[in-house]
């Protein structure tokens, strides 16, 4: 049973800059809705309680958002389905909470129901055993991972009683990503195509409504390694190519899989098309200043693929695949698409709602969502308790959506966090580890 000790409306401890916010083109197609990350922290030894203080949570977020203050303000929305930012410094809710449960009781933390409890806006919850867990929903209009993160971990540097240094600083001018003139010069899949549906459907609302579960997936160094090898070792019609990343070869891993267990039901000549986000910050040029705060991901897809050249070829098709999608994100590419974008009368279409079920265009069988947070310093949220044990996504209610997340421990380990159709996932986690075991040189 949680309960709600507080609740409390933190503002900016100093003024800040006011006005309205024009918000980019990567800000407007991003989700509106909130996205959900917990982070986990436990007691350093049995019968102890972190020193746990929400005064001094509530004081080092005032801080914090002096310096990140856009997201002190309020969204509103303008003609074109789109948004801007009142930059009017009302501030975030900050929760206290306390659970007669114990951390134990949650198992590995995947985002079930009882996990998506402890997310609501800020929140700390308090655990009958003396961990905690701190909840955080940041609106994905305002931010991408990245910048999510930059911003915890800056709270966090506070909230130990350091003060925010130059390198700390966010880069707020997101003028600097604003389409030039609303000219695309591609055709943008991405955007201009719909994914492919069931054999013989004609929409996907059945597919909609089937019930979902979600799972992790723990990923040892040398299995990631068996999979690098894998994706690496049978290039078929090319002499000379830069190695598959571990992204390339666990995303393809993962959608091969799905594709398997949901042939099931389906032919091998079902359609099917995986979707992913790229930071772009490195690859428009010039570079976005480092620090950039916001979204500066965008959206790519890879080409539609079939059932059965998935499952017939090697890891290396699907993995190709997926560099195919990324690798068409060039500087030229990417400033199209933002011509694209505001070249629309309204973008309520081109907006990705992986959090909403009901909204926007259903991205699940026979399709997937392959996201990664590889690489981003998830652990260093340490608020004076030490670093969080587990850091992850708080929910995942779209079939076929999943985040490759780093692992607690800087061992090379990963987790995978799927959401997958209730009725394929047991034998998704079966064919997801027996393909690893085999050894690579056997394959």
């Amino acid at each position: 049973m949680r309960s709600i000790r507080s609740i409390s409306i933190v503002v900016p401890g100093e003024p800040t800059p006011s006005g309205l916010l024009r918000l980019p083109e990567t800000d407007q197609v991003a989700q509106w809705t909130h996205t959900p990350l917990i982070y986990i922290y436990r007691a350093k030894s049995n019968n102890t309680t972190i020193p746990f203080s929400f005064e001094a949570m509530k004081n080092s977020l005032s801080r914090a958002l002096v310096h990140f203050y856009p997201l002190a303000g309020r969204l509103h929305w303008i003609e074109g389905g789109r948004l801007e930012l009142d930059c009017n410094a009302m501030g975030v809710q900050l929760l206290e909470a306390c659970s007669e449960a114990e951390l134990d009781e949650l198992g590995d933390f995947a985002p079930t129901d009882v996990v998506r409890d402890l997310i609501s806006h800020p929140k700390v919850t308090r655990f009958r055993c003396g961990g905690l867990c701190v909840g955080v929903a940041i609106s994905h209009t305002m931010v991408d991972g990245q910048s999510a993160i930059h911003f915890i971990n800056s709270w966090a540097k506070l909230s130990r009683g350091y003060d925010l240094e130059d390198v700390d600083m966010p880069f707020l001018d997101r003028t600097v990503l604003r389409s030039s003139e609303p000219t695309p010069r591609f055709d943008h899949i991405e955007y201009t195509t719909k994914p492919p549906v069931l054999i013989g459907r004609m929409d996907a609302n059945e597919e909609r409504k089937k019930e979902t579960s979600v799972t992790l997936l723990k990923l040892t160094r040398e299995q990631v390694e068996v999979l690098k090898k894998r994706a690496n070792q049978d290039v078929v019609g090319v002499t000379t190519i830069r190695p598959y990343s571990r992204y390339e070869a666990i995303a393809g891993h993962i959608w091969r899989c799905a594709c398997k267990v949901r042939a099931v039901d389906s032919h091998n000549s079902q359609s099917t098309r995986a979707r992913l986000g790229v930071d772009i910050r490195n690859r428009l040029k010039p570079s976005l200043p480092e620090r950039y705060f916001g979204n500066a991901i965008s959206a790519t897809v890879t080409p539609i693929c079939l059932y059965e050249d998935l499952l017939s070829r090697p890891l290396s098709y699907s993995a190709g695949k997926l560099r195919e999608a990324i690798e068409r994100m060039d500087d030229e590419y990417i400033r199209s698409a933002l011509d694209f974008i505001s070249s629309q009368k309204d973008v309520s279409g081109l907006r990705s709602n992986f959090h909403i079920q009901r909204y926007g265009t259903f991205l699940g069988n026979p399709n997937i969502f392959l996201g990664s947070w590889i690489g981003l310093p998830i652990y260093d949220a340490d608020f004076g308790w030490g670093k969080p044990i587990y850091v992850g996504p708080g929910l995942l209610n779209m079939d076929g959506k999943s985040f490759i997340v780093p692992s607690p421990t800087p061992d090379g380990s990963l987790t995978i966090a799927l959401s997958l159709q209730a009725q394929y996932m047991d034998s998704f986690k079966k064919i997801f580890y027996k393909d690893i075991s085999v050894s690579p040189a056997k394959l």
